[in-house]
């Protein structure tokens, strides 16, 4: 019986590195599937992992219809058996309930990635649709690190340098060097006692509150 599978985490966990090593691992057995995404750093119809890996990928916007698209691909004479769906909080409700759709009436597995919650520590659309209709709900096990060396539960946007609360959810930005350089728009992983704080990594070396380095090699 095909499911609807929803791996979640916060950013820097993995998310799609495992939905690249997903899709590898069922086409490998002769599956044909799908790849999707919305607004990845990488750009436009692009599914990136921050270990480099890239793979081309269909582009979900808001009027995306996932039912109409795979109905098409059979009638056409194509063949599906799986769709990964990367950056799936952006995804709308009605966008979920597709997916959901193709799970059950047509038996096609559905394996879904995304952050859980946004910058203001609100649920996205597409993820928390998912959670209400998810067969299986799956959180990543590698865990993001905030600055002080706790496990992060929440992603933080800067701008220009200070952090922010409000806002439009959907902001594309840099999240590699955000305790560096200020960058116009910047993302980072914080603990839940530092994003209430606004206590960013670059905040928190100005007032000269940073930890001790980790005992890493």
């Amino acid at each position: 019986m095909a499911e609807l599978h929803f791996f979640t985490g916060t950013m820097d966990s993995g998310k799609s590195t495992l939905a690249l090593q997903t899709n590898h691992n069922h086409a490998a057995r002769g599956r044909s599937g799908r790849i999707f995404t919305a607004h990845d750093r990488a750009g436009e119809a692009r599914i990136s992992s921050r270990l480099g890996l890239t793979h081309e990928a269909l582009e979900v916007g808001r009027d995306f219809d996932f039912w109409r698209y795979v109905v098409d691909s059979l009638t056409r004479g194509g063949r599906i058996d799986y769709l990964v769906c990367d950056e799936a909080q952006f995804y709308t409700r009605d966008q979920v309930d597709q997916l959901a759709k193709l799970v059950d009436e047509l038996q096609i597995d559905v394996f879904a990635f995304g952050i859980l919650t946004d910058f203001r520590t609100a649920l996205f659309e597409g993820s928390q649709r998912l959670v209400e209709l998810a067969d299986r709900m799956n959180v990543l096990q590698v865990e993001a690190l905030c600055w002080c060396g706790k496990r992060a539960t929440h992603n933080a946007r800067t701008e220009n340098g200070v952090m922010v609360v409000e806002g439009d959810v959907i902001l594309v930005g840099d999240v590699d060097d955000a305790g560096t350089v200020p960058a116009d728009v910047a993302y980072e992983v914080l603990c839940r006692q530092h994003h209430r704080r606004r206590l960013t990594a670059a905040r928190a070396k100005a007032v000269s509150l940073a930890p001790e380095p980790l005992p890493f090699g």
